[in-house]
C-alpha cells in the first residue's frame, strides 16, 4: 500500500453513495473491502469494473479484522449486522459515510447544498461551473454528471462540495447526514415535508434544517431561498458573526422552445428549463461567488450545463413529441418539474407519470400533501408497484384514494407497466410530451424502447 494508505470496508458496498465513495478511495490508493446481501445495476457493473465487486454476496464477518483502519457502515445494513458486530468486538472504528467524508476534509473549506429539492441540480451547477473554468476541488453528489467519472472525489483539493442530504446518517446514527459535515458555507434550496417513516410531522422535519442553519459556524455563510417561506424563516433567523445570503429566480425569457437568461451583459442561453431552475441558478451563482468566480466566469459555464442524471433528462424528441424523465417524486418535485415542461411548451399537451415509490409517497398520511400537484398537467397519471408496496408492508391504494389525494377525477391508475405502456402507444402523438417521474424504474419499463414507439406511432 502507499504511505499513509488505509484500510477500509463497507459494510453495504452495494449503496448508491457506498459504491463510489468505494472506488474514490481505491483510487487515492486505499485497501478497500466491502459485502452487502443484494447488489443492482450501475453499483454491481461498477464494482465490478474495479474489481470491488465482492466474490459472493451476503454478509461475510470473516473480513473484519483488527488491522482495519475503518469501517464504513451503509444504510442498508441494520442494527445486528454480523460485521458490525464483530467490528465492536474487535474495536475497529466505524463510520457513516458522511462521518467519513468529513474526516476527509477537516483540511478543507466545506460547501454543504441542502434542501427538500433542488440540491442535485445546484451542486451539479456549482461542479460545472468549477471544472469549467479548471479549479480543483472535491464533491459528492448523488447523480450522474458528464465530465465526472464518479459521484465522490477525494484528494487534497483545498474545498469540496457536497450535496447535504436530511436522511439518517447509518442504522445506528439517526443524525440527518448533512449535519456530519460541518459547512464553512451551507445552502438551503427549499423545505418540504418528506421521508415520513423518520420524520412523523412538518415540524420535526423542519426542525432539521433549523439544526443544519444553526450548526453555520462564526464567519461562516448561510444562503436560502427568499422565495420559499420555512427557509426564509430559518435561513433570515439572527445568527453571531453568520452571513446570511439569500436568492430568487433569476431573470430570464423563454423564446421558441430556448430558455435564456436575462443578464446587464445580454442574454445567455441555457440547456436547462423550468422556474425551479432559474432558483437553481441564482443559488449556484451565490455559491460559487462566495469561493472566488465572478459573474462573468459564471454566466460562460452555465450556459454549456446539461444538468444532472435523470434530472428532467430529455430521452428522445421528433421536433412535435419531447419525451422526459426525471427523478421527481415528492409533492414539490412533482409540481415544479411538471410546471416547468408546461411552460417551456405551452401548446403542448403534457402527459405526466409519477410512480409512487418511496415509504412516504406510499404512506396514506403523506399521500394528501399530493393535492393539487398535478394541476398544470393535461393527462396525469399514477403508477404503483405491488410488489414495492407489499415490500413495504403498506396497503395498495385503490382508484378513489388517488384521485382523491390528488384532487384530479381524471387521474388515469396504473398498477401493472403492461397496462401502462399500452395506453401510451395506443395514444395519436402529435403536440404532446410525456414526462415520467419516478426514483424506483417502473418495475424495469424500458423509457428509451417506449419512447421509440410512441415517437413511431
Amino acid at each position: 500500500m502507499e504511505e499513509n494508505s488505509q484500510k477500509v470496508h463497507f459494510i453495504a458496498i452495494g449503496g448508491s453513495v457506498m459504491h463510489n465513495l468505494a472506488i474514490a478511495l481505491m483510487e487515492m490508493g486505499h485497501e478497500v473491502s466491502g459485502s452487502d446481501d443484494l447488489f443492482f445495476d450501475p453499483s454491481r457493473s461498477r464494482l465490478e469494473e474495479y474489481g470491488l465487486l465482492p466474490e459472493q454476496e451476503g454478509w461475510q464477518p470473516e473480513k473484519i479484522t483488527s488491522d482495519l483502519d475503518a469501517v464504513i457502515l451503509g444504510m442498508h445494513a441494520k442494527e445486528d449486522n454480523p460485521e458490525l458486530l464483530k467490528a465492536r468486538e474487535v474495536g475497529v472504528p466505524v463510520y457513516s459515510f458522511p462521518e467519513y467524508v468529513y474526516e476527509q476534509s477537516k483540511d478543507k473549506q466545506r460547501i454543504v447544498i441542502a434542501g427538500s429539492h433542488g440540491k442535485t441540480t445546484i451542486t451539479s451547477m456549482v461542479m460545472h461551473v468549477l471544472r469549467f473554468h479548471k479549479q480543483e476541488f472535491d464533491y459528492l453528489v448523488g447523480a450522474s454528471l458528464e465530465g465526472f467519472p464518479n459521484s465522490v472525489k477525494i484528494s487534497d483539493a483545498p474545498i469540496i462540495i457536497i450535496e447535504g442530504d436530511e436522511y439518517l446518517s447509518s442504522p445506528i446514527d439517526p443524525t440527518p447526514k448533512f449535519l456530519k459535515y460541518q459547512h464553512h458555507i451551507g445552502l438551503i434550496s427549499g423545505i418540504s415535508w418528506d421521508h415520513i417513516n423518520v420524520f412523523p410531522n412538518v415540524d420535526n422535519y423542519v426542525r432539521q434544517f433549523d439544526l443544519f442553519a444553526d450548526a453555520t459556524p462564526k464567519a461562516g455563510v448561510i444562503i436560502y431561498c427568499e422565495e420559499d417561506p420555512m427557509a426564509t424563516v430559518i435561513g433570515n433567523k439572527e445568527r453571531e458573526d453568520v452571513t446570511k445570503i439569500e436568492y430568487k429566480s433569476h431573470a430570464h425569457k423563454i423564446k421558441e422552445g430556448v430558455t435564456y437568461l436575462q443578464t446587464d451583459s445580454g442574454e445567455v442561453p441555457l440547456q436547462v428549463f423550468g422556474h425551479h431552475n432559474m432558483q437553481n441558478i441564482s443559488a449556484a451563482k451565490k455559491v460559487c461567488k462566495r469561493i472566488g468566480i465572478t459573474g462573468t466566469q459564471f454566466y460562460q459555464a452555465i450556459r454549456t450545463f446539461k444538468g444532472a442524471s435523470k434530472r428532467m433528462e430529455l430521452v428522445d424528441n421528433n421536433g412535435s413529441v419531447a419525451i422526459y424523465k426525471d427523478y421527481a417524486h415528492s409533492p414539490s418535485k412533482l409540481d415544479a418539474t411538471t410546471k416547468a415542461l408546461k411552460a417551456q411548451y405551452p401548446d403542448r399537451t403534457l402527459f405526466a407519470c409519477i410512480e409512487l415509490h418511496t415509504f412516504s409517497s406510499l404512506n396514506p398520511d403523506f399521500l394528501k400533501t399530493y393535492q393539487n400537484t398535478f394541476n398544470e398537467t393535461d393527462v396525469p397519471m399514477v403508477y404503483v408497484n405491488p410488489d414495492t408496496v407489499a415490500h413495504k408492508k403498506l396497503a395498495l391504494f385503490t382508484e378513489a384514494e388517488i384521485r382523491e389525494a390528488f384532487g384530479r377525477d381524471d387521474v388515469r391508475y396504473f398498477t401493472d407497466t403492461n397496462e401502462l405502456e399500452k395506453f401510451l402507444t395506443n395514444e395519436k402523438w402529435n403536440d404532446k410530451n410525456l414526462l415520467m417521474m419516478s426514483s424506483g424504474s417502473f418495475n424495469g419499463l424500458d423509457l428509451k424502447e417506449l419512447s421509440q414507439k410512441i415517437l413511431n406511432n
